[in-house]
C-alpha cells in the first residue's frame, strides 16, 4: 500500500527538478501543486531536511527577490552565484531567463 506524500515532500520532489543555473519560486511551486499555499512552500523550505541534495535555495520570490533562508541570506546568495547567477541588490539579475518553468518539463 502506498503512503500519501505529505505537502512537504511533494515540495521537495518538485524542486529536485531545478536544475543548478535555475530558480523558481515559491509561487510556482505552489501552483505546480496545485495550491495557493505560497507561505506553506516557504515553510517547506525552511524545514527542508534534504539540503543540498534538494536545493531549496534555488526558491526566490516572485519579484526576483532572494527572500529568506534557514542559513542566512548571505549564504543563499553564495550559493546562487557559485550556480553561476549573477545576484544584484538581493535580487536575480536577467530573473525571467532564470527561472525555471515546470509545465516545459511535465509533456
Amino acid at each position: 500500500m502506498k503512503t500519501k506524500k505529505s505537502f512537504n515532500e511533494k515540495c521537495y520532489a518538485l524542486l529536485t527538478r531545478v536544475p543548478k543555473g535555475k530558480v523558481t519560486t515559491y509561487k510556482a511551486l505552489a501552483e505546480a501543486l496545485k495550491s495557493k499555499a505560497y507561505r506553506a512552500v516557504g515553510n517547506a523550505m525552511n524545514k527542508n531536511p534534504y539540503a543540498p541534495k534538494v536545493p531549496c535555495h534555488r526558491v526566490i520570490n516572485a519579484n526576483g527577490e532572494i527572500g529568506g533562508f534557514a542559513s542566512g541570506i548571505s549564504k543563499k546568495i553564495e550559493m546562487l552565484r557559485d550556480e553561476g547567477l549573477e545576484i544584484k541588490n538581493k535580487k536575480i539579475v536577467d530573473f525571467k531567463d532564470s527561472l525555471y518553468s515546470f509545465e516545459e518539463k511535465n509533456s
